[in-house]
């Protein structure tokens, strides 16, 4: 399966983030208010939300086009730079000078995440941005075997996009596979695949989980409010749970041994979950390889992404524990 990668294609349409990390530690507290003093020690810079889909998609050894906006500014071009970098085709992102591009900087101390604050803009794509995106898309949809759309809600998954998606799902069916945002909901009907985790999940059904009926229910219904063929819930350190049409849903048990930061976990899963689907692997297939990836990175800090030596050894390993043959 992992070999099977290096023949897939997939497309990602979203919003583009650099993450940045400012890692120290603490040992006093400042005298001018009840804050600890971070002594800063190293500094890094990753790229996040679809970006780090890409990335983990590269990582894997796929093929990868990417569809976004970053701003004409430096930090912009160093998105850019990056994405080249890994291999990242980079014909459907668009620089646009009316935005400056998303910046998320996280402060770990000790091991524990301080503060994040986030520079961006969250208003919809202007009509040139939008227009410049959809006609990368009709390009580059022939393409690829899948796409992905990861919606961070800064701006570039609309009405118009998604539409326009649908239709050329229509007429050249592909796989389109969502990583939603809590808001966005209304945008996501006819896509194929969803994976929500539980707070979006319950957001979208209308209805908590508080067990698992409320877990199959919600399941139900979200396959029915959105056409759906599969959808796939993460719920942290509960694992992940498949729902299918006509098919009993499978409950996923999580494989991770440590959790040291869940920063990335979900793009991770969409990002897995879509290469394999693009592989040509079956629903339970895919999500499966997704669990044990997302069981990988969490046992990482900061944005980070799984390696095939990762993921083989992880597969192998869950394999001799019998984690890979779910309960339903």
């Amino acid at each position: 399966m992992i070999e099977a990668f290096s023949k897939a294609r997939v497309l990602v349409v979203g919003d583009l983030i650099l993450d940045e990390f400012i890692w120290g530690k603490v040992e006093r507290i400042s005298p001018e208010a009840p804050v600890p003093v971070v002594e800063v020690q190293e500094e890094s810079r990753l790229l996040g939300g679809a970006a780090n889909v890409a990335h983990n998609i590269r990582a894997l050894g796929g093929q990868v086009e990417l569809c976004g906006v970053v701003g004409d500014d430096p930090t912009g071009h160093e998105v850019l730079g990056m994405l080249r970098e890994i291999g990242t085709g980079i014909d459907g992102v668009v620089v646009d000078g009316g935005r400056s591009t998303t910046v998320k900087t996280r402060v770990i101390a000790s091991g524990q995440q301080v503060v994040r604050f986030d520079r961006e803009q969250r208003d919809a794509l202007a009509p040139g941005a939008e227009g410049k995106i959809l006609a990368h898309l009709k390009e580059l949809w022939r393409r690829v075997d899948c796409v992905l759309v990861s919606d961070y809600g800064k701006g570039v998954i609309t009405k118009g996009l998604m539409e326009e998606l649908c239709r050329l799902k229509e007429s050249v069916p592909k796989k389109v596979v969502v990583d939603p945002k809590t808001g966005n909901f209304h945008l996501y009907r006819g896509v194929t695949v969803m994976t929500p985790n539980t707070r979006e999940a319950e957001a979208a059904s209308g209805r908590r989980i508080s067990g698992l009926e409320d877990l199959k229910g919600v399941g139900r219904r979200l396959l029915r409010r959105f056409g759906c063929e599969a959808v796939l819930i993460t719920r942290g350190e509960e694992g992940m749970a498949l729902f299918r049409r006509r098919r009993p849903p499978v409950l996923i048990p999580t494989v991770a041994k440590e959790v040291y930061d869940v920063t990335g976990a979900g793009d991770t899963v969409a990002a897995i979950l879509a290469l394999s689907l693009a592989a040509g692997l079956d629903y339970l297939e895919a999500a499966a390889l997704a669990n044990c990836a997302a069981g990988v990175v969490v046992g990482k800090v900061g944005t980070a992404v799984v390696t095939p030596a990762e993921l083989r050894e992880a597969v192998e390993g869950h394999q001799r524990q019998g984690l890979l043959t779910p309960p339903t």
